[in-house]
């Protein structure tokens, strides 16, 4: 494990799985098991399984400019939030470029949290606090636990959380669960219905290990995070830096993306100016370089993550994460590609180690395309 300053509670449950703890943002992170991670992938489709997602960046804003912070800070029309619910959205740089994504929850009037990744969230929120009355805090204490696919409502249902089959998609709500404290946020990352568990880091293990002894007899499983991977590719959920140019620069040029170029233009509020990169935002619409946009590939090898896109010959993208699904039996992947490109049905090939497989231009989501199962009510 690389070096972290950060630290999960549930760091031995991990590693008494196998894991080594691979640093992200900072923390020691579970991105391997000693098992197969084909049995977690299908656990979240078909089922459910859970993760310690604990990594995310928590950071609270509390006061009565605490809105009108992430209102410049972010994307999304926050004062349209009501308390208990939640609302994914962007934040750019003053170029108008895309520097991290994050959920923004409304706790109540005055009080919010934002849970971001490993991008300048943070930063951007303490650049738009100055000269305000607002607190901000960084909360390390406070652990995810992702419970995630469609077994999940019923799961909780019988450990007694109340409304839960009533909790709506992007809500929360403060509640007990196994007599620990928790927010539950109907909130995930992997294209299913899901919920976050949010609790208190002494209280992590116990839940944890009660999800364990509760959900082996039903079949959900403890999941490694990089089982996200295998949900994002066909779930079109992206993960900075990994699909992003900071992680595959354009030739003389610095890092960073539009949203019109990422498919992320929807977390704008309609009409919403005045955050952080606004004018930038409008003025670059239509003057993509590149689109992100999915692939179909011919047979059952994956492309490997970075893996040369190729046409007539040449490269022309690379395709930034790439999985086979034996549920669905399709082999497909999110890619950079040239606008011209992003049509469904362009041929194009993947150039794996092993060779080129043709593939095909396909729109995303590739799993579930009218995000019925994530909104499902009941």
């Amino acid at each position: 494990m690389t070096a972290s300053w950060r630290f999960s509670t549930l760091a031995d449950r991990h590693r008494a799985m196998g894991s080594n703890l691979e640093d992200w943002g900072g923390m020691g992170t579970a991105w391997s098991y000693d098992k197969d991670q084909t049995e977690e992938y299908m656990a979240i489709r078909t089922n459910a399984g859970f993760m310690d997602v604990s990594g995310l960046h928590k950071v609270h804003l509390v006061g009565p400019h605490a809105s009108h912070v992430i209102d410049r800070a972010t994307t999304r029309n926050v004062e349209k939030i009501k308390p208990g619910r939640s609302s994914y959205a962007t934040m750019l740089n003053d170029e108008g470029k895309f520097i991290d994504d994050c959920v923004i929850y409304r706790m109540g009037p005055n009080s919010w949290m934002v849970v971001h990744g490993t991008g300048g969230g943070h930063e951007q929120l303490t650049m738009a606090a100055m000269g305000r009355d607002v607190d901000v805090r960084f909360d390390d204490n406070l652990h995810d636990i992702s419970l995630q696919g469609p077994k999940a409502v019923d799961f909780l249902e019988e450990q007694g959380v109340p409304g839960i089959r009533d909790q709506v998609y992007f809500s929360h709500q403060h509640t007990m669960l196994f007599d620990k404290p928790v927010t539950i946020s109907r909130t995930g990352y992997t294209g299913e219905r899901g919920y976050e568990i949010f609790c208190r880091g002494q209280d992590a293990p116990h839940i944890w290990d009660q999800l364990v002894e509760k959900g082996a007899p039903k079949g959900i499983i403890p999941t490694r995070f990089t089982t996200l991977d295998l949900l994002r590719a066909e779930s079109y959920l992206l993960f900075f830096p990994y699909d992003n140019s900071e992680m595959y620069p354009f030739e003389n040029e610095k890092g960073g993306d539009t949203l019109w170029e990422l498919g992320l233009d929807f977390t704008v509020s309609p009409g919403k100016t005045g955050f952080r990169g606004a004018e930038e935002h409008y003025r670059l619409k239509g003057k993509e370089r590149f689109k992100i946009y999915g692939v179909k590939l011919e047979g059952k090898e994956p492309a490997a993550e970075g893996a040369p896109l190729m046409k007539d010959g040449k490269q022309v993208g690379v395709v930034t994460i790439g999985m086979y699904s034996p549920l669905n039996d399709w082999n497909v992947g999110i890619a950079r590609m040239p606008v011209d490109c992003a049509v469904d049905g362009t041929p194009m090939s993947v150039k794996n180690d092993s060779g080129e497989i043709k593939c095909v231009a396909h729109s995303m989501p590739f799993h579930d395309p009218d995000k019925k199962r994530r909104t499902a009510k009941g």
